[in-house]
Formats: C-alpha cells, structure tokens, sequence
C-alpha cells in the first residue's frame, strides 16, 4: 500500500510539473529554444512583403501568439499558407531572443488565394480568433510584441480593414472597442523554424499552452460558433490581376461628373438623396418591396453594393439588408445629423449617400439593418447581370 501511495504521488509531482511547463512556455525562450533544439539561423536571410503575384496574394497579420495565429489561419478556405514570423521592427534578421527588445511584433504571412477569400476576410477571421480588444498584450502574453494588428498594402486594405473593425464594433460583440493596429506593411521575417507549424509538431505542447492562456474560452464567450466569416472573394482584383486587364469593371476607374452633369443625370430624389444626404419617403419607394433576385448597384457609378439574397422585410419602408455584398463594398462615417448619432452609409467608389445602418436587424444574421434608399440604388435582375457586366457577381446571389 505504501509503495502504491509513493508512486501515485509521483505521478501527480510529474503532473503538476509538466503542467508549469507548459503554461510557461511562452514566456520561457530558454526552455522553448532547448525544446527546439536547433533554430533556423538563415531565417533573417529571406525577406517578405505582404504583396500579391498573378494567382496568389500576401497579408501579414498578428493575433498575439503566432503559434496559434498560424493554427488557425490555417483552416479558412482560401489560404494557401501562413508561416510565422517578426515585423515592426528596427534592423535586420530578428531573432526570438532579440526580437521584442526590437520592437519586432509576431505576425504571420498568409498566402491565399484572392478568388476565394478576401484581405478583409482575412482581417475578420484573425480578430474572431484573438483578442483584438487588448492594446496591450495577448491573453498571458504581454507587451507589444504580442498586439493584434492587420498590415495593409494599398488605401483599398487600409479602408477594408478598418470597415471590419466599424462592422464588429457596430455589433457590440465585446465588451470594449477593437484595440487592432492597422499598419502599412513591412518586411516580414520568417521565425526559427522549430516556430513553424509548431501546432501540428507538438501537438500536446501546443494544447497545453492554448489552453491555458484561455483564448478558446474567449472566443467561445464572444462568437461561439460564429467562428467563420462568410467568404467574399477580391473577384475585381483578382480578376483583373489573372487576365491583366485594368478595366474589367467600368466603376474601377469611375471619375464623379461635375454637379452639373449630375443634375441632368439623376432625377430630383436621385440628385437629393446621393448628393444632399436627403432621405425618400418611405413605404412608397421603388425597392421596399421588391423580392426578385439579382443585385443593387450605386446610381451614379454602378459599383455593387448589396445582394438580394442578404435583403429582408424590415417594416420600416425601404429597402433592407443584412450586410453589403463585399465587406468593403460601402464606407460608415458618424453623422450627427437630426439632434442625433446615427451611422451613415456611403458608397466606396461614387461617395454616394446610401442611408444608415441600425443595430435591430436580424440577430440570427448578424444583427444589423442596412437601412437604404431606394433612389440611391439601381436594380440588376439576374438574368440581366452578366450583360451588364456584373457576370462575376453572380456567385453573391
């Protein structure tokens, strides 16, 4: 019995050992570099930019530990890879004993493949698995070198980026604001290699880490099974960049006429509504009650901003939808018209005025209610989308 009671509490000693080691495995380096064995010494020797190429593009984004950032990156439909590295920093060829004391921050580059999921996916996805509402630390990990951050390569990203962060704030779903630092991109500088897919070659290790850091159990609370943001593919970029034709879409290139022309262009409501940031009355406008599948475009300068499939009945008298058609598809500005806050709605490309988006729209998708004007918009049926140019937008229907 004795000798039975002397091994048990061996094994609990073991336990609770192992257990220390593992939660501390983060802020150990010693132990991570002995555990490693050898670190990839020619890292610093490859350098890498979040830019694209003909069939692939390039983001770098940071959700604290890289290790986990990676992992699950890694499983959105559309990345090709993600390899764990530094950015931010001064000098050259960080290192993970040196770069924090840089001010090297560890992100990921994600590869992927912009016909199928978007950068502003990419953002959304990163956040839904993080906590992008510290801005000082990630979880046990603190300091900079572990904040939440989306590099952008062009004002389109920067503006993606920061609409994705106005869209979850919008929502309420943390208790905060988004803390997320949007950044122009860097050079990126790929980790040691004992670093990369370090989920899937210690497994145990990496489970024990996560765990205890308690990021699943805070992603659970916030977004519990809402974990995937819906797929918008770049289909103008990556379009554009795969039959290197810098013209595919009319509106890429729209320039706004001058008020004159928009005048003998648009009619009275048109002109007030875009123009003047005018609302029409409601339950009388053209598409409040249309239920005819294709998608609504920009009055002036035709660019899509929402699909039928996301429009709904909201009794209100205008038009409605649960979200634009792509994530970056329309810009929120705070407007403090009328006595009052409200966030209006404005087309990307045209600035156009659209309407307003509420809080009170469907909670089981999402939550929000694209409050439109009929007269701000301009209706593509289906069967008329591909010979009006909207061929590849038919996939949003």
């Amino acid at each position: 019995m004795k000798k039975y009671i002397l091994i048990v509490a061996a094994l609990v000693i073991v336990g609770v050992a192992s257990m220390i080691y593992f939660v501390n495995a983060r802020s150990n380096s010693e132990q991570r570099v002995s555990d490693a064995i050898v670190a990839n010494e020619s890292a610093g020797d490859a350098m890498h930019t979040g830019t694209s190429s003909a069939k692939t593009a390039k983001a770098i984004l940071a959700g604290g530990c890289f290790w986990c950032t990676e992992a699950d990156i890694q499983k959105y439909p559309g990345v090709i890879d993600a390899v764990s590295g530094y950015a931010g920093g001064t000098g050259e060829n960080p290192t993970y004993q040196d770069y924090a004391s840089r001010g090297f921050r560890e992100v990921v580059e994600v590869t992927y493949d912009p016909t199928k999921v978007s950068y502003a996916n990419l953002v959304d996805y990163v956040i839904r698995h993080s906590d992008a509402t510290d801005p000082d630390g990630s979880f046990h990990d603190r300091g900079p070198q572990y904040t939440s951050a989306a590099y952008y390569s062009s004002p389109e990203e920067k503006l993606a980026a920061e609409n994705v962060v106005k869209n979850i704030d919008a929502r309420k779903i943390y208790e905060k604001p988004l803390a997320l630092y949007i950044l122009p991109t860097v050079k990126f500088w790929p980790a040691e290699d004992y670093h990369q897919d370090y989920a899937k070659k210690n497994p145990l290790r990496y489970s024990y880490y996560r765990s205890s850091s308690g990021r699943d159990t805070f992603i659970t609370k916030h977004w519990g099974t809402d974990t995937v943001p819906t797929p918008t593919p770049e289909i103008t970029s990556a379009t554009n960049a795969m039959t290197n034709n810098t013209s595919a879409h009319p509106w890429d290139h729209f320039v706004k006429p001058s008020d004159a022309e928009l005048r003998a262009k648009l009619t009275a409501i048109q002109y007030k509504v875009t123009q003047e940031k005018g609302t029409e009355k409601p339950f009388t406008n053209e598409y409040d009650k249309n239920v005819s599948e294709g998608i609504y475009v920009d009055v002036v300068s035709g660019e899509p901003l929402y699909s039928s499939k996301d429009k709904f009945d909201s009794g209100t008298g205008w038009p409605s939808f649960v979200k634009p058609i792509t994530p970056n598809a329309v810009v929120e500005k705070i407007d403090k018209g009328f006595f009052t806050t409200r966030t209006e709605i404005r087309s990307r490309i045209a600035d156009s005025h659209i309407g307003h988006v509420f809080d009170d729209g469907p909670k089981d998708r999402g939550g929000r209610r694209f409050c439109m004007n009929s007269a701000a918009l301009r209706f593509i049926p289906k069967n008329e989308m591909e010979k009006n140019g909207y061929g590849d937008y038919l996939k949003y229907i």
